[in-house]
């Protein structure tokens, strides 16, 4: 373990005591038994960023040394990165998983979507992902998202009742006290399982380093020719960017989170080790959905609206 990982753990006189990671893994362990126990057909969401990875990490070792009982779900923008695809696919033959594809681009060649002017398929993400779930007849989905991530997140609890059009209503946000949790849901409804809520963007980190965990390339420096926009720098690619004006220049960069290439933006970094990206992120003050994702600028509650509609 590195010198500024042990830093930013914390000790106890008491041996017995779990650690901060422990602890978090041992909780995300119990939702997964849970899930599998409460729900007929759960799915993981896995879009090959870190959360997913470490969720799906989690996944593996809450069943060793039986096979992940449950499927993968990729809802495919068309305008992923092409390091990450490659580290999907490398992930699921490895495992041996059986992996859903929600393509966004098949829904718009056949006319149930359009393409936004702009370019992003983030927010066309939705209609493909709910209905990945009807026809699958999934009661449980798995996601990635963390409570410090952003406001309307941290709003959510570990299991999320979503309705028979899997809007988020958070008037209906069951208690979940001393880890008990509620899966009851009439037919037609689903549950969102978060099992990572109570983690931190340096937490994940950590974790990685700790388990060794493989991610795809992108996550570290490395040059890449980018353009400015909206104070961010994103990957010129076949959605639209650049425009008119927008200068591609070489730099070195890193992501902190991966999503659709036309509204994921880069952070200028020489973080090229995990020790370093641990250093980098402890001395930060910005979300990466706050400093790296353009779709959560939309408007003040865009991540809010795009729950009520389904999204995650």
């Amino acid at each position: 373990m590195t010198t500024a990982t042990a830093s930013l753990i914390e000790h106890s006189d008491n041996p017995y005591a779990l650690s901060h990671l422990d602890a978090l893994e041992a909780e995300a362990v119990h939702i997964f038994r849970e899930v599998a126990g409460e729900f007929e057909r759960p799915v993981i969401l896995f879009s090959g960023g870190k959360d997913s990875i470490v969720m799906l990490h989690l996944a593996l070792k809450a069943f060793a040394p039986a096979p992940v009982p449950f499927s993968l779900l990729h809802v495919d923008t068309g305008h992923n990165f092409p390091e990450v695809i490659a580290y999907r696919d490398r992930v699921v033959a490895r495992h041996n998983l059986r992996l859903h594809v929600a393509s966004v681009q098949q829904f718009i060649d056949d006319g149930r979507l359009r393409e936004r002017p702009d370019g992003t398929r983030n927010p066309l993400q939705t209609v493909p992902l709910l209905d990945a779930i009807e026809s699958n007849k999934f009661d449980a989905v798995f996601g990635g998202g963390r409570r410090d991530e952003e406001k309307a997140r941290a709003k959510e609890r570990v299991f999320s009742l979503r309705d028979e059009f899997g809007a988020w209503d958070p008037r209906r946000q069951r208690p979940e006290l001393w880890s008990l949790y509620n899966g009851r849901h009439a037919v037609g409804e689903h549950v969102r399982v978060f099992p990572l809520s109570n983690w931190t963007e340096l937490d994940v980190w950590q974790y990685i380093e700790r388990e060794g965990i493989e991610l795809p390339e992108i996550y570290y420096a490395h040059e890449r020719d980018v353009f400015a926009r909206d104070g961010m720098w994103l990957t010129a690619g076949e959605w639209g960017g650049p425009k008119e004006g927008e200068t591609v220049v070489r730099r070195l960069i890193r992501y902190r989170t991966v999503g659709d290439m036309s509204c994921t933006g880069a952070v200028d970094s020489d973080a090229a080790t995990i020790e370093q990206v641990i250093t980098e992120i402890a001395a930060s003050r910005l979300t990466e959905r706050g400093a790296t994702r353009a779709d959560d600028k939309l408007s003040e509650a865009a991540m809010e609206d795009r729950k009520r509609e389904g999204y995650f």
